[in-house]
């Protein structure tokens, strides 16, 4: 809801008495506008599309306006007679100083040519002092020992940018400009050989997706030990080494280093027990480690393993991220496990429907694709019948997930969840897409390879230069070991 006007003004008069100084302001430009507005009816339109009251500074003026904003919405013409019935009607003409104040304001008679030029001053006077009472707010709010910090942070952040967007007026476009710019971006698609969002690294699902795209909540969602975390990692790790595109990844389950050991073992190709230490690791593998690891320790993915993270912490930091970082997309393992503002604590359907909000609002307002994993409840494993793969209605604790996710994409292995006896099947694994807001809605078969902790192509054989698989060894990984390095 946007803030009263008023209230504004009253921050300003505090903010005027306490440190000495007069807000931005210019009470001349102020009465030329309003001047113009009651003789000229072009300017009219004009102003009323730039301005709102709160960018008149002086008391009298806002009242004038108001009722001119007033007579614009019942469709009554202004002019001097108008204007002062309607003040009357207010109980505002006398405030305002009668009828001889709008008669002297309508005898600016040049102010209609220069129209243009005083909306504009009008606009970057209201900016300042809207920052100066966003300044104020957030200073008092710093002295205030009850207020958690991280929400200080997110509400500082919050109240600049509306300070700024707030007076950013949008034109209505014609839809020759809207088809010119479509025609604009088509044809730099047209260079494109790859997906215009972020890459997922895996063709099939970008064919249908075209990539992560901007602004997008992806929610990832599975039962637990399905591969949730797996396929995430492995969709982070493409996008971050193969295309060299800045991700973060906020892991509220597993510490950094259990991710790290993820990545190294499906980087590497060794089996997860030697990565582990559960096994010693021969000396030719050490030697295949350090080859195959060096464009994972060069890639611009950034792991954040705080435990239970608040809603608002996540998004002082996934702003910081963005703006210092430039990433590109950001994973969340996983949603249920975050931290919803304080006052929801103890209704957790409300509390998750508002870090669903939160999550799909920070990905708007970043312009980047979020990927947040999420539970499934045990429906999804007690249905009878059918082929058993999860729907819309097995997502945990909050219809609003579904609501809030452009895109809904569920992990589905049958073997996993004893729908298979098939040896063939043991490695199967189906991504269901059952929501996608811009695309189709379909299935898409992978393979997933447990011992890697990777998800591949059904037709797809691991990368030898890329993923340099497990040898038993040195002479089978390399053809001379003596040269490889």
């Amino acid at each position: 809801m946007p803030e009263n006007p008023r209230k504004k003004k009253d921050q300003a008069v505090n903010l005027e008495v306490l440190m000495g100084n007069k807000p931005p302001q210019a009470l001349d430009v102020e009465a030329a506008v309003l001047g113009a507005m009651l003789v000229e009816p072009s300017t009219i339109d004009e102003s009323m599309e730039e301005l709102t009251a709160s960018c008149f500074y002086d008391p009298k003026h806002r009242m004038i306006f108001e009722a001119m904003s007033a007579l614009v919405n019942e469709h009554v013409a202004i002019d001097l007679i108008s204007v002062s019935e309607k003040l009357r009607t207010q109980g505002n003409l006398e405030a305002v100083g009668g009828p001889v104040v709008l008669a002297n304001l309508s005898q600016n008679i040049g102010a209609a040519a220069h129209m243009e030029f005083y909306l504009k001053i009008l606009k970057q006077k209201t900016i300042q002092r809207d920052l100066i009472t966003a300044s104020y707010e957030i200073l008092k709010e710093s002295y205030d020992e009850t207020v958690i910090v991280d929400n200080l942070i997110d509400d500082a952040q919050t109240k600049i940018f509306q300070a700024i967007q707030t007076n950013d007026k949008h034109d209505v476009r014609d839809i020759g400009s809207i088809i010119n710019s479509v025609m604009d971006n088509l044809q730099e698609l047209q260079g494109i050989t790859g997906p215009s969002g972020v890459p997922s690294g895996y063709p099939s699902l970008d064919k249908v997706t075209q990539g992560w795209q901007k602004s997008d909540l992806i929610i990832l969602a599975a039962r637990p030990s399905v591969g949730k975390t797996a396929f995430a990692l492995n969709v982070a790790r493409n996008a971050a080494v193969d295309h060299n595109m800045p991700v973060a990844v906020f892991s509220l389950e597993m510490s950094a280093d259990q991710l790290g050991k993820r990545l190294i073992t499906t980087e590497s190709g060794l089996p997860g027990e030697k990565i582990r230490g559960g096994v010693k690791l021969e000396p030719f593998e050490w030697e295949q480690l350090e080859y195959t690891l060096k464009r994972l320790a060069r890639a611009p993915l950034y792991i954040d393993d705080t435990p239970g993270i608040p809603i608002m912490e996540f998004r002082a930091k996934a702003k910081r991220l963005v703006k210092q970082k430039k990433v590109r997309l950001i994973v969340v393992d996983y949603l249920q496990l975050m931290q919803g503002p304080v006052e929801l604590r103890g209704l957790r359907e409300q509390e998750v429907a508002a870090i669903s909000r939160t999550l799909k609002a920070t990905a708007k307002e970043l312009g980047i694709p979020i990927i947040a994993l999420s539970q499934l409840s045990r429906n999804a494993v007690q249905r009878t019948g059918g082929t058993g793969k999860p729907q819309l209605s097995d997502l945990r604790e909050s219809g609003s997930i579904e609501q809030d996710a452009d895109m809904v994409i569920f992990i589905h292995r049958p073997e996993f969840v004893g729908l298979s006896d098939d040896p063939a099947d043991k490695e199967k694994a189906i991504l269901v897409i059952a929501k996608h807001r811009n695309g189709e809605v379909c299935d898409i078969e992978m393979k997933y390879k447990s011992g890697q902790v990777r998800f591949v192509e059904p037709d797809q054989s691991l990368d030898i230069q890329a993923q340099r698989p497990y040898v038993s060894q040195a002479s089978d990984f390399y053809d001379d070991p003596n040269q490889a390095f």
